[in-house]
């Protein structure tokens, strides 16, 4: 097991994106377990907590027309609206976290991720791909939680992704767990120099 913070130095910004369904989640969880000296950043959100959910911790919890400020005073490296709700990235927050030789792991969607790259062009995309289209089908049908028309609109938004993903330093094919896991340290021991 490698310690991967970095002594008196800045730490560095890995964003990880990768389509619904692919096992980011999991590759995530497990690289954080193994690894807690990778930080998982925090992003601001106007949605309510859920039960469980620790402002600061889970989220930044922010009141629309506060964030709405904050993106006019442009604190935001990214943001989005999503179902009605904002999500996004602070930049001071980042900045400070990194100037504290903390390295952090961000886990966003592509336009996000390449929002991100424009103004911090050290930072480090990572996209997660899928064996295949059909595998990405096949898991996202067995979950049985969505309709079929949710199922063709999330299809065609993978291929977008995927189309996105060129833009990015690295892509790794989540097709095993283990195997995807140790691609994923290999890349991020490679840029902190370990």
């Amino acid at each position: 097991m490698y310690n991967f913070t970095n002594m008196n130095k800045t730490g560095k910004l890995f964003v990880i994106s990768g389509s619904s369904g692919v096992g980011k989640g999991t590759l995530l969880k497990e690289l954080l377990l193994q690894h807690p000296d990778l930080k998982l950043s925090i992003s601001a959100t106007t949605r309510n907590p859920r039960p469980g959910e620790i402002d600061g911790v889970n989220y930044f919890f922010t009141k629309k027309q506060d964030f709405e400020k904050a993106v006019q005073n442009g604190e935001f490296l990214e943001w989005t609206e999503f179902n009605g709700n904002y999500y996004g990235t602070k930049e001071a927050y980042v900045r400070k976290t990194l100037s504290k030789g903390e390295n952090l792991i961000l886990e966003i969607e592509t336009k996000g991720a390449l929002q991100i790259k424009e103004k911090l062009p050290d930072s480090i995309l990572i996209f997660i791909l899928p064996p295949s289209l059909e595998e990405l089908e096949h898991r996202l049908r067995g979950r049985n939680t969505e309709d079929e028309l949710s199922i063709q609109n999330r299809l065609k938004e993978v291929k977008r992704e995927i189309e996105c993903s060129k833009q990015y330093d690295y892509r790794v094919v989540n097709d095993d767990l283990s195997k995807a896991l140790k691609e994923l340290e290999e890349i991020i021991n490679r840029n902190l120099g370990v």
